[in-house]
């Protein structure tokens, strides 16, 4: 049987593009910033890191540098791209620490954290 579930939209209101297979990113390991009722982080926001992101997440407690085998996570590193939790990003915004943003990537949901004027502002894939 063919899904029929409709297609998840980015903030533009288009069907999502990918944001990362290497390393493989999103809530559900799928390589889109997807969500979900599970999905309590809210990992919707398609980033490329930065090192100072990375810092920066680190001194708020998270740290996305350091490999965790026992979740098949590789570690990231300055230029990967990853879906992140739209409050930690809007968090690192109003810290100036925001890594830049691919908007066609980051999905609708992320709109009911962050204004799409700000997302806009720090966005790589809009011309």
């Amino acid at each position: 049987m063919p899904d029929t579930k409709p297609p998840q939209l980015n903030v533009l209101g288009l069907p999502i593009e990918p944001c990362c297979l290497d390393p493989v990113t999103g809530f559900f390991r799928d390589g889109y910033c997807h969500t979900s009722p599970m999905d309590t982080g809210i990992h919707t926001i398609c980033v490329q890191t930065t090192k100072e992101f990375l810092q920066y997440s680190i001194s708020r407690g998270n740290d996305l540098s350091t490999p965790k085998e026992e979740f098949g996570f590789p570690g990231l590193k300055p230029g990967d791209r990853w879906c992140l939790c739209a409050h930690r990003w809007l968090e690192a915004y109003r810290d100036n620490q925001a890594p830049a943003v691919f908007i066609l990537s980051t999905h609708i949901k992320s709109l009911e954290v962050i204004p799409l004027d700000i997302l806009k502002s720090k966005a790589l894939d809009l011309s």
